[in-house]
């Protein structure tokens, strides 16, 4: 459905609170730290929702991102490039979380309303693009960290990736089917609302 300035602004600001208060850890956000980060789904749903407005909404998502992990880290009074989850691999999120915007956007593209055939097209775009993000977040990881032990290997690799893979596709899931679920409400809102404007006059 077509989105006016305002409103691409309004879901950009909903989705930037909602990865700011999982994705920051230890910080004034107590009460949140319960929540699991919601990155990965935010930025499959930016893709579904900003369709068009990559330009502006996945460079600042990413650097929200960023920007997250840095006050995390130096807020614990550590230096952020020596952090165990930096290293050259943290510059792996820029394809990682692109490739979960581009499934959004493509399922976006080619969607065809509330019907069986677009939650098929759901599923195969989520699946695909996670499965890209995974693989990219977590291979560069193990492959170019020094906080992974020497010495490396296929072997130790599809071991590493086995055992992170259903509470990060969990997680993932989870958030992208609650904006699944906000998504058919806001649609049949909008049909109901349309349906009694017209019906009025």
């Amino acid at each position: 459905m077509p989105k006016t300035s305002t409103q691409r602004l309004g879901i950009f600001v909903a989705l930037a609170v909602v990865m700011a208060a999982t994705r920051m850890h230890h910080s004034i956000l107590h009460h949140f730290d319960a929540l699991p980060d919601a990155s990965w789904g935010i930025f499959f749903l930016a893709g579904f929702w900003l369709r068009g407005a990559g330009r502006w909404a996945f460079p600042l998502l990413m650097a929200e991102a960023v920007l997250i992990d840095y006050l995390v880290i130096s807020g614990q009074g550590l230096d952020f490039w020596s952090h165990y989850c930096v290293s050259p691999a943290y510059l792996a999120l820029l394809p990682a979380y692109f490739s979960l915007w581009m499934g959004g956007s493509l399922l976006a593209r080619y969607q065809v309303g509330l019907r069986l055939q677009t939650l098929g097209m759901a599923a195969v775009a989520f699946l695909a693009s996670w499965a890209v993000c995974y693989l990219l977040s977590n291979g560069s990881f193990y492959w170019l960290s020094d906080s992974v032990p020497l010495p490396r290997s296929m072997a130790a690799w599809s071991a590493n990736m086995a055992d992170w893979y259903l509470p990060f596709l969990q997680t993932t899931a989870l958030y992208v089917g609650i904006g699944a679920v906000l998504h058919v409400l806001a649609t049949q809102v909008s049909r109901a609302l349309n349906g009694a404007a017209h019906s009025s006059r």
